[in-house]
């Protein structure tokens, strides 16, 4: 369960966030929804693809983590086992919220993260903001803007045409069989076949390294096989 309640400095001036336990919020994620400003951090562990809400419909992108629920290829020994660790699981347990059309942090008050007693404080003995929820905000602002970023990312890629379901069928080395749906991926074909004036419009609006990072990130999912066959030999 989650409780979100706005920040505020008097009522949860004593709570503290045990940051060693932040990762393993994540620990059963199959994917996270990312953005665009962490596409060049991401591609050095993670495949970037993209998928559809079950809220709205709409595609989102995100960073692929196994191939099934419930499965965290990269959370083993109770570590988050990379170099980066996207945004939308560091920036836990808060989040941002809206109120009379203005975003507020929030705080996830049921998270097995807050202590009163070791970790980083939120707020100083006088209530001012410390230097750990100064970076908590840096993340959480990057996320909106990111968001934001993105969604027009997609847009652009929809318009022309560029966005292709995404077949993955899996042999491990046990022999066992899966395939994973529901994904989608930069059409390849057709950005090939795009004219000079689109390539010049979309390097313009910034989309043209996401697309061939998205497309160069494909390859990080024959890294994902092996981690699950590690793991199956392991089991």
């Amino acid at each position: 369960m989650s409780n979100f309640v706005a920040l505020h400095n008097q009522h949860h001036q004593q709570l503290r966030i045990d940051t060693q336990l932040i990762e393993s919020l994540g620990a059963t994620n199959n994917m996270v929804p990312v953005v665009i400003s962490e596409f060049l951090r991401l591609v050095v562990h993670y495949p970037i693809v993209f998928t559809k809400s079950s809220e709205t419909g709409n595609f989102l992108c995100v960073a692929l983590l196994g191939f099934e629920s419930g499965e965290n290829l990269f959370w083993n020994n109770n570590q988050w086992q990379s170099i980066y660790t996207p945004l939308n699981i560091m920036r836990q347990p808060f989040f941002i919220g809206h109120e009379n059309n203005q975003a507020l942090i929030c705080i996830d008050t049921d998270s097995h993260t807050l202590t009163t007693g070791q970790g980083e404080a939120i707020f100083d003995s006088t209530g001012k903001e410390t230097d750990y929820l100064q970076k908590i905000k840096a993340r959480l602002a990057e996320l909106l803007e990111g968001e934001k970023h993105t969604q027009e990312f997609i847009k652009a890629l929809l318009a022309l045409n560029l966005i292709m379901p995404m077949a993955l069928d899996i042999s491990f080395a046990n022999a066992q069989q899966q395939r994973v749906q529901g994904l989608y991926t930069i059409n390849e074909e057709r950005l090939a076949q795009l004219d000079a004036t689109q390539l010049v419009t979309l390097q313009q609006q910034g989309y043209l390294q996401p697309i061939y990072t998205m497309v160069a990130s494909l390859g990080q999912i024959y890294a994902l096989i092996q981690k699950k066959n590690e793991r199956l030999d392991n089991a």
